[in-house]
């Protein structure tokens, strides 16, 4: 199998994913996954298509991540890899689609609007 590759987004967030076969390894950044989310959480957002799968030691995963916080880059990151196991094996994408796994979460921060402090909030209004 050669290597395959995705984009996923998630709010400020892009994830490039390169999939190939291998052990289960994941790469985030040239970093290893736990250094890269040390938190247990994010870990297991990035690996959820994997386990959906159980295709966790399958694949070696190398991520390319940029923008965002980490929340925004770990979604990012798990909808690039569940569209390119999709590429993989489109037999795949009704499980996938069922998690909620392929669909791009369009919510993004909303713009400052000016003579505002920030989207919606407003100065304090003064009748006098």
């Amino acid at each position: 199998m050669e290597v395959v590759n995705a984009i996923g987004r998630r709010k400020a967030a892009v994830a490039r994913v390169f999939v190939s076969e291998g052990t289960g390894k994941i790469t985030i950044n040239k970093r290893d996954l736990a250094n890269y989310f040390p938190s247990t959480i994010l870990q297991f957002i990035v690996k959820q298509p994997l386990s959906k799968l159980e295709a966790t030691e399958k694949y070696d995963i190398k991520i390319n991540l940029g923008g965002g916080g980490f929340k925004g880059q770990s979604e990012a990151a798990r909808l690039a890899i569940a569209r390119a196991l999709v590429k993989i094996n489109p037999e795949d994408k009704p499980a996938l689609r069922a998690e909620g796994f392929v669909t791009r979460d369009p919510r993004v921060v909303e713009r400052k609007k000016p003579g505002q402090p920030k989207a919606r909030k407003r100065f304090q209004f003064s009748k006098r």
